[in-house]
């Protein structure tokens, strides 16, 4: 396989293919996963390399998946990369597990993740190739996962082959990839190449005319075959396109009257196409084109694999398309689009023909959209939205079906997370002076418009209009639901509770599904921000028996109550193929920020992170960014910490957001205390209290005793005070949950240097889950007594110096230890022991692993795969995928041949017993 090309088609590609092939040895010799991307324009022999590219990776023993985009058939979920996925010796899919995927088409994160799980297992024993020719064309649910996929299996002996006329942009850490650009071939490969077609030396008038080629293979190719056919000496015209064009029209010319009919419609079709669809087109049968098939295979200008039907190439498919009269391939993709749903075809097939042909009031082509777009929602809400508003503009401006088309363009642009052009486009439609009820349908539409936007001083207005002239018991009561939403951001969540209570009883007499879930979780979002956990968890609980897809919302209400037992048991529930991963992976975030897992809390938020970069809705960039930025603090990373502010000060003017001022202020508040400005820091946490004070409970919970410590050293006694009465109030409201009943004790000790509340915290908090308010709680108690000189602060700093060592807060296991040293020199005994770790962690090698990575590494070093790796470990592959990546950057692997021999070297040393 180390001579040279091939075939003739491989002139010039020598170096090309030299990097191809050492690709696939690479990645067959345990170098990981890989990316090549074949570039160029139609013709420059993109696919000719591929096809060879699969001939030696299978010489090498590769699984081969070899599909190909289409231009017409781009809109199908999944199509482009499942054409090659189910095809090969043996298949890399099985149809089984297509279809078994095909079932959850509606989940596309948990769709790719179980599509990568079954790549990862087949391609455990055997390399893998996966290649995808003219991806420019990938339909949108194929093109996300080739965003996603190569990063999930970068560990996995898998290369990807996409060839296309641009750069695809895949995003997202994934393997190395390799750009190939193909350039036009020098006169010296177009000479081999004409010496190839025409035998001999080659004439100089050939080598003259090849000039005109530009360095195209194909055209250069069609060039000699037509000197073969008629010498040398013929017309030629001037430009290598209008060549082409004009040397298929000569072969065209040729043809019988039937056959050019035939490859017309088939060109309006597409590259590939059925003989059915063909013929339903044509107005014959099947078995009267067999005669024009055969001679249009004879010309040269089709192939027939038995199944479909392909041009040889698509600039030949693209010189008999140019040849149809601009109208005539308008009214054949319209005829198209209605004979595909005719011979019982999908919508989504008959759209790319729609969107070629059809104008202003086509009632047909408008449907047919709007289901389409209804189809693809869930899986492509990008795709649905365009297809949704191509379907408004094609209703004439004063037709009754504008607002029922423009309703549904609406919900379409909320779902793809373009909140102002949803805005817009109601707002245009209510310009129209609809009827009132199809004014109040609107105004509920829009509603999750404007929380998204987070504009609820305008919800309130305009629910509280609809709500006035509404008939309809279901719309007013998503209407009396968004209201309550909207006041659960409000002063007055009394009032807000009572409008919620209202709406639920009024959904629940409409039987109305949407109204009641809404009603639900604006009840829960009432209970949060007033600060009444078991209320909370009453409506989450309802809420998530009524819809699944809100058991994250549960499962953080139950930590918030102390309920980690339920929590973890929830979560178990949960699978890997929950509706929200990004949502679910928070809520498991939150759980192990409440247990003291730092190192898992920040997995789970990294996480959550990416897989909302995934689907590009960081609906939650703040509060994760927030949180990873307190982790850092607590770890002494204050480069990290600083990094993570940059972050969120960035989302926030990006997009202003009132519910997440708060927690971006405590945020600033932190990182300037950390850096001696306490001043500042003081402000801030003024700012959080002052400003939105309906998100009090909900960021301060937790942290109120640290707030006021901030107050405190920033000499504001009356900050400080504000906050212990914050802190009591909190109490009071949840009698039966530890940590606010210990909160609002050490709170009280510190403003009030109360020894006795000091240890009444430390006997509440012992009672609860939370191990690092323990700690702190602890660590204060230690230091009092140390300064009042009693012999019992060394048991008091030793529970908080374990508790925080444990934990990986680093910062604070510092402080203690120094209370600890003091006190054995006070007493004349030696210091004790150190536990955890000591310092921070290194960023490379072995010893840079957290505790949960360092498994992950041994699991697989023993040869699971992500999945079951994810099951030993009960969590989900999402997370295990997390671990994995952060293993491969800190040991500085590639993949996982390279793992498991490290792994092994590790266990030999005694540091890193095997799996």
């Amino acid at each position: 396989m180390n001579g040279g090309p091939s075939r003739p088609g491989l002139r010039g590609r020598e170096p090309e293919l030299e990097r191809l092939r050492a690709l696939v040895e690479g990645v067959r010799d345990g170098d990981g996963g890989a990316i090549a991307l074949l570039l160029g324009e139609p013709g420059i022999g993109k696919t000719v390399l591929l096809e060879e590219t699969v001939s030696i990776a299978r010489a090498h023993g590769f699984l081969v998946s070899q599909g190909r985009a289409e231009e017409l058939h781009d809109l199908a979920p999944l199509t482009s990369l499942a054409s090659g996925l189910l095809d090969g010796d043996p298949p890399l899919l099985s149809t089984a597990d297509f279809a078994h995927l095909a079932g959850h088409h509606d989940q596309r994160i948990w769709l790719v993740e179980r599509l990568a799980q079954l790549i990862e297992e087949r391609s455990a024993g055997t390399p893998a190739l996966i290649a995808i020719d003219d991806v420019q064309w990938a339909d949108p649910l194929s093109r996300f996962a080739l965003n996603v996929m190569p990063a999930r299996l970068r560990t996995s002996p898998v290369l990807w082959l996409l060839a296309g006329r641009e750069d695809p942009g895949l995003s997202g850490d994934g393997p190395r990839t390799t750009s190939l650009p193909l350039r036009p071939l020098s006169d010296g490969a177009l000479a081999e190449l004409a010496r190839d077609v025409l035998g001999g030396d080659v004439p100089q008038r050939v080598t003259e005319l090849l000039d005109g080629s530009g360095g195209n293979p194909f055209l250069a190719a069609e060039m000699l075959t037509g000197i073969a056919a008629s010498g040398v000496d013929g017309p030629q015209p001037s430009e290598p396109p209008q060549r082409l064009v004009l040397g298929v029209r000569s072969r065209l010319a040729a043809l019988r009257p039937d056959t050019l009919h035939f490859l017309r419609i088939g060109s309006v079709l597409g590259r590939t196409f059925t003989l059915a669809d063909a013929a339903a087109l044509c107005g014959r049968p099947a078995s009267g084109l067999i005669g024009e098939l055969d001679e249009a295979i004879a010309a040269g200008l089709l192939d027939d694999d038995g199944e479909r039907l392909r041009f040889r190439h698509d600039l030949l498919r693209q010189a008999v398309y140019a040849d149809l009269a601009p109208s005539a391939r308008r009214a054949l993709h319209r005829e198209a689009a209605s004979r595909l749903v005719a011979t019982g075809r999908t919508s989504v097939d008959a759209v790319p023909h729609l969107l070629k042909s059809a104008g202003p009031g086509d009632d047909e082509a408008i449907a047919l959209l709007g289901r389409a777009a209804a189809d693809v929602s869930a899986v492509m809400p990008d795709l649905a939205a365009d297809l949704a508003v191509r379907a408004l503009e094609l209703v004439p401006p004063h037709a009754p079906a504008a607002f029922s088309v423009g309703e549904r363009a609406v919900t379409a642009l909320t779902r793809a997370g373009r909140y102002t052009r949803a805005r817009e486009t109601g707002d245009a439609l209510l310009a129209r002076q609809p009827p009132l009820d199809v004014f109040a349908r609107l105004q509920s539409v829009l509603g999750d418009t404007l929380w998204h936007l987070d504009d609820v001083d305008d919800l309130t207005r305009r629910s509280t209009a609809a709500l006035a002239v509404v008939t309809d018991p279901a719309v007013r009561a998503r209407l009396t639901a968004r209201q309550a939403l909207a006041r659960s951001r409000g002063r007055d969540l009394g009032a807000a509770r009572r409008t919620g209570e209202r709406a639920l009883a009024e959904a629940e007499r409409a039987g109305d599904r949407e109204a009641r879930v809404l009603a639900l979780w604006g009840l829960g979002e009432i209970a949060l921000n007033e600060g009444d956990c078991a209320a909370a968890v009453g409506h989450h609980t309802a809420l998530n028996a009524f819809d699944a897809a809100f058991l994250p919302e549960e499962v953080v209400a139950r930590v918030h109550l102390d309920d980690f037992d339920s929590a973890r048991r929830l979560l178990r529930t949960a699978g890997d193929g929950h509706l929200r991963p990004a949502m679910l992976t928070w809520a498991q975030g939150s759980l192990n920020l409440g247990l003291g897992r730092l190192d898992d809390a920040e997995a789970d938020l990294v996480t959550a992170e990416r897989l909302e970069a995934d689907i590009q809705v960081p609906g939650n960039l703040v509060n994760i960014r927030v949180s990873r930025g307190l982790l850092a603090v607590l770890r002494g990373d204050r480069e990290a910490a600083g990094e993570h502010l940059d972050v969120v000060r960035a989302a926030m003017a990006d997009r202003p957001n009132t519910g997440n001022h708060a927690a971006h202020q405590y945020l600033e508040a932190v990182v300037a205390d950390a850096d001696g400005d306490h001043a500042a820091a003081a402000e801030r946490v003024r700012s959080a209290q002052r400003d939105h004070p309906f998100v009090r409970w909900r960021l301060l919970r937790t942290r109120l005793v640290d707030a006021v410590r901030i107050a405190l050293r920033a000499g504001d006694r009356s900050l400080a005070g504000d906050l212990v009465a914050q802190a009591a109030g909190y109490a009071s409201r949840n009698p039966s949950v530890p940590t606010a009943q210990g909160t609002a004790a050490h709170a009280a000790a510190l403003l009030n240097a109360d020894h006795g509340l000091l240890e009444r915290s430390v006997r509440i908090l012992r009672t609860g889950p939370r191990p690092l308010h323990l700690a702190a709680a602890s660590a204060d108690l230690g230091r009092a007594l140390l300064a009042a000189g009693d012999a019992a602060a060394v048991p008091a700093l030793t529970t908080a110096y374990e508790a925080y060592a444990q934990a990986g807060a680093s910062v604070e296991a510092d402080l203690v230890r120094a209370g600890l040293d003091r006190a054995a020199a006070r007493s004349g005994q030696r210091s004790a022991r150190r536990t955890g770790p000591s310092g921070p962690r290194p960023g490379h090698g072995w010893e840079a692993l957290t505790a949960s990575e360092r498994k992950v590494a041994r699991l697989i070093a023993a040869g699971h795969t992500n999945r079951s790796a994810a099951a030993a470990l009960v969590v989900s592959p999402h997370t295990v995928n997390t671990h994995l990546a952060s293993v491969f950057r800190k040991l500085s692997v590639h993949s996982r041949v390279h793992l498991a021999r490290l792994v092994l070297a590790e266990a030999g040393t005694g540091d890193a017993p095997a799996g």
